[in-house]
């Protein structure tokens, strides 16, 4: 025996001793008393929580029969004082023995039962005597009967305000509803001079109640002033009362004949209190029904504008259900602190195992982590190459950028020597003219002369100006420009340096601006690309021809450059690489595309060409996003 105890294993030792604790009288009371309070807890909860289920679901249940019953109510009011305004029935009280007046009021009531899908639509004089009704050809007839003694009869004639009843027909014996209104005098609308009834039968509204829950068993009733149930869900109980009636209120309400000569009984019940946590609505009831006896949660709410309860009874078997649940649940939470106390002592013990593995795994994540760490580093190294690599490609490009546009001004260079030339030569003439004139006082002549002269001075200044713009590195951030202005810019700056006349260029500017996404400076430089490549492609022709046209489609403005010239190999985008070019090495390096593709890119556009489909040259099309805002000052605005 000695040998198989000190074999056992390990892990069961600290339950014996525990176990072996628990034999202390104290600790067994101790835990009878936990267990003790632990189940009367449990059992109080679930009592509570199993009623208070069962009156959250009364309240919706009823809440949802109180919208049904009030939209029910509402929809029939308004439709009621349109009946009684109609001049048919003011015409059948003017003239209560003309048979044809009369003939035609029946058949207006008969539509209209038929249009509001109402039991009985009826016509009643001052004296509650029925003149007109919709069933005025059947033998149940209302008409000839006198209902004066109704109190939608008396309250209508007597407050001028709609009347709504409830009563079991004298006539039909069928529950319903008793809508009326007064019927006023068209000569004097104060003088009442009589009520429309409307009869809608209850059967309908009773069906529409749903029981709360299908898992529950469930009873409604409608109770009026005195208690008395008229709407129920089971047959047997209509027409009795949940509460005793004095004899004299008994003896009113027969005299009423509200309910004809059915006899108010008492119903079987016994009042059993409220569960301790709910509402004033509820109670707890016991109810002899068939001979046999049901208890329910009883949950009782007013319904709108009327003197009416409903009450919803769910019975309470479910709650004994979710008591055993909660009484199950506090026995398992309190087994599960038992055993959590005898598993403590372990679990420590095997804590102190984990901490001691738990530090030779730290060291090795850290070991780990000083890898990784040094991996990071190298890995950011290389990042920062990386980026190093593209702001130096950045610079390149703008670099290329603009060395290409320093190569497009040398090309330039001729032109503006010769279209300086002229200026200076004529502003010599100008002067040694004017000494001449000054000397024989022709004062009049020399001012003409040195207007003259300022002309030509202010004509040089704008072509050094654009020049000077146009050699600019575009610092700016794309914004809203007037396309017009790019493309007058190029113009003029091509105009100084063409040796041909300047009509090969068609371009017919609008008279509105064309705001496109872009930089001033940038675009004319693609401008003077495109032109300069056109006018060389039709340099060797006699009738060489280019042309500008702008159109918008979409969200963009389409700006096509077109030349009559020889046009463009069959791989067109092979004319976008770097140092691909069809010309002689005089004309240029190949970069010109290249780089004002990589600009129309920038800016959020694109820069295509293609043959023209008449084959009658080439064509270029620059697209730019349509801007609506006005644009800031461009460069090509400031004072240099």
């Amino acid at each position: 025996m000695t040998a198989s105890a000190e074999g056992t294993a390990p892990a069961q030792r600290p339950a014996r001793a525990a176990a072996s604790r628990l034999r202390i009288p104290g600790l067994r009371i101790w835990v009878a008393g936990g267990f003790l309070l632990i189940v009367s807890l449990a059992w109080l909860l679930g009592t509570w929580f199993g009623y208070h289920q069962l009156e959250r679901q009364s309240l919706e249940e009823s809440f949802r029969y109180n919208q049904l019953l009030g939209n029910e109510l509402d929809r029939y009011r308004p439709i009621l004082e349109l009946m009684a305004e109609h001049p048919l029935m003011a015409e059948a009280f003017e003239n209560p023995d003309d048979d044809a007046t009369l003939l035609r009021a029946n058949e207006e009531m008969k539509r209209m039962a038929t249009i509001i899908d109402g039991s009985d639509v009826y016509l009643m004089d001052r004296t509650g005597l029925t003149i007109a009704a919709n069933n005025y050809d059947l033998p149940s007839s209302f008409v000839g009967g006198n209902f004066g003694f109704r109190p939608y009869f008396i309250e209508p004639m007597t407050t001028g305000a709609s009347g709504l009843y409830f009563a079991l027909g004298t006539t039909s014996l069928e529950r319903g509803l008793y809508f009326s209104h007064p019927v006023k005098n068209p000569a004097d609308p104060t003088e009442r001079i009589g009520v429309i009834v409307v009869k809608i039968l209850v059967e309908g509204i009773e069906q529409q109640w749903q029981r709360p829950s299908p898992y529950y068993e469930a009873e409604m009733v409608v109770q009026d002033g005195d208690g008395i149930v008229f709407l129920s869900s089971q047959s047997d109980w209509l027409y009795r009362a949940f509460e005793p009636i004095t004899a004299e209120r008994l003896d009113a309400i027969y005299a009423s004949r509200r309910y004809a000569n059915q006899a108010i009984r008492r119903m079987p019940v016994s009042h059993l209190g409220r569960p301790w946590g709910l509402s004033d609505q509820s109670e707890r009831i016991l109810l002899d029904h068939n001979g046999q006896e049901r208890r329910f949660l009883s949950v009782t709410t007013p319904l709108p504008r009327l003197d009416w309860d409903l009450r919803v009874m769910v019975s309470t078997r479910p709650v004994l259900g979710t008591q055993l649940l909660f009484l199950t649940g506090g026995i398992v939470i309190f087994l599960g602190l038992l055993l959590a106390s005898l598993y403590l002592r372990e679990r420590y013990r095997r804590e102190a195992e984990l901490a001691e593995r738990g530090e030779q795994l730290e060291k090795r994540v850290a070991e780990r982590t000083s890898d990784l760490e040094a991996s990071n580093r190298r890995l950011l190294g290389v990042i920062r190459e990386r980026e190093r690599a593209q702001e130096d490609l950045k610079e390149a490009q703008q670099e290329l950028i603009q060395a290409a546009k320093l190569a497009v001004l040398g090309q330039m260079s001729a032109g503006l020597n010769h279209e300086m030339n002229q200026p200076l030569t004529a502003i010599q003439a100008y002067a040694t003219n004017s000494r001449r004139f000054l000397a024989r006082g022709e004062t009049a002549t020399v001012d003409a002369n040195l207007h003259e002269i300022g002309q030509l001075c202010q004509r040089m200044a704008d072509l050094t100006r654009q020049f000077k713009v146009f050699s600019r590195k575009s610092e700016g951030k794309p914004s809203s420009v007037d396309l017009r202005q790019p493309i007058a810019a190029a113009l003029k700056m091509l105009h100084a340096q063409q040796l041909k006349p300047a009509g090969q260029i068609h371009w017919t500017a609008p008279g509105t601006p064309i705001w496109v996404h872009g930089d001033m400076i940038r675009i004319e430089q693609v401008l003077i690309n495109l032109l300069n490549n056109a006018l060389q492609a039709v340099e060797p022709l006699p009738d060489g021809q280019v042309s500008i046209d702008v159109e918008q489609q979409d969200d963009y403005w389409y700006c096509r450059v077109t030349d009559n010239g020889p046009g463009l190999p069959a791989d067109s985008e092979q004319l976008f690489e770097p140092f691909y070019t069809t010309k002689s090495i005089k004309q240029g390096l190949g970069l010109g595309l290249s780089i004002s593709r990589q600009i129309v890119d920038a800016l959020g556009g694109r820069l295509g060409g293609r043959n023209r489909t008449d084959g009658q040259g080439a064509e270029f099309t620059l697209m730019l996003k349509a801007r609506s805002a006005q644009p800031a000052v461009t460069e090509s605005d400031a004072t240099l």
